[in-house]
């Protein structure tokens, strides 16, 4: 995976830079840190014993389903196949970004239930099992990256863009996750038996923790990291606002005086002002029958006019008959 990550990369950004683009060279350094960090928790510690230790295995997951994921959408590599990739694959991204799926995984309201689910999988017995498992390993070590950049992807890439009011509803889940995350974290570190009922002391190594200390050193790393991972979360919500506010303005500024009058009007209508401002009316004109207004009331309904006011002035709803004649 880091071989085809960094070839596919690295060809990217050469037929970028034929085409004239000029990639930014900090895009360049974080896909290099992405990549090196998958390196690292593949083939380094974590990656040697998270079979055997809890805190190892839980650390590899935090990580390649945070940290990993966050520098890779960094990179933009979306943004740069579009710029130096071929013609039929960057279509093909595109569509991908644009689909229903991707759309639904990739806002504030989804994510933190994946977050959530993943992670209390590791309150089970099952979590022994899947720890234990190579093969388990293998689909941790493909998948679980993959799922953490199809989240984050959405947020990071210009091309996805949001109504403001959705991107606020996302701000307020997004605090919401700040909590959500740390759940699991904080139910392995103050839950004092063993949790996923491999109750068996590791032997050969004189650091090797006790399960339940092993356990307790999952939750302390696992509260930690979630709470530390939702940060770029929240940056990449507000400048995803930002894109969102100064769309949603240009639009607004482009519109000429008659189409900006026609949709207000629309909007009015959409929202039933005139059935409200026709039944205040009619509230108002009985409350003038009955102090002995009976006909302005009545002055009032046979031209059409709708509000107090106009029993005075002769003002008229937009469509509708024109003052009534003096007497």
């Amino acid at each position: 995976m880091i071989l085809v990550g960094a070839v596919a990369y690295g060809w990217w950004s050469v037929g970028a830079a034929r085409r004239g683009a000029r990639w930014p060279w900090w895009q360049t350094l974080a896909f290099v840190a992405a990549l090196l960090l998958f390196g690292v928790l593949q083939f380094g510690i974590v990656g040697v014993y998270a079979e055997r230790l809890r805190w190892a295995f839980v650390l590899r997951l935090a990580l390649l389903f945070f940290a990993v994921p966050t520098f890779a959408a960094l990179a933009a590599p979306v943004s740069l196949l579009r710029t130096g990739g071929p013609d039929r694959l960057a279509r093909a991204a595109t569509a991908a970004l644009g689909s229903r799926p991707v759309r639904v995984l990739g806002n504030a309201i989804v994510s933190p239930l994946i977050a959530l689910a993943m992670f209390c999988v590791l309150l089970t017995p099952l979590s022994a099992a899947i720890r234990t498992s190579p093969v388990w390993a293998v689909a941790i070590t493909v998948f679980v990256p993959v799922l953490g950049f199809g989240l984050l992807a959405p947020l990071a890439e210009p091309g996805i863009l949001r109504s403001s009011t959705f991107v606020t509803a996302e701000f307020l889940l997004a605090f919401v996750e700040l909590m959500l995350d740390a759940v699991p974290g904080i139910v392995l570190r103050i839950t004092n038996h063993v949790l996923d009922g491999a109750t068996t002391t590791l032997v050969g190594k004189a650091w090797y923790p006790s399960p339940l200390q092993d356990q307790h050193l999952a939750g302390d790393l696992l509260w930690f990291i979630a709470e530390v991972a939702d940060i770029p979360v929240l940056i990449s919500l507000f400048v995803r606002w930002q894109r969102t506010d100064r769309r949603e303005a240009r639009v607004v500024d482009d519109l000429s005086d008659e189409e900006m009058d026609a949709l207000t009007r629309a909007h009015l209508e959409r929202r039933g002002y005139r059935s409200r401002v026709r039944r205040a009316a009619g509230r108002a004109g009985a409350a003038g029958v009955g102090r002995g207004g009976r006909r302005a009331a009545g002055v009032g309904r046979r031209c059409g006019t709708t509000s107090p006011s106009s029993y005075d002035n002769g003002d008229v709803v937009p469509g509708q008959p024109g003052p009534c004649p003096t007497a």
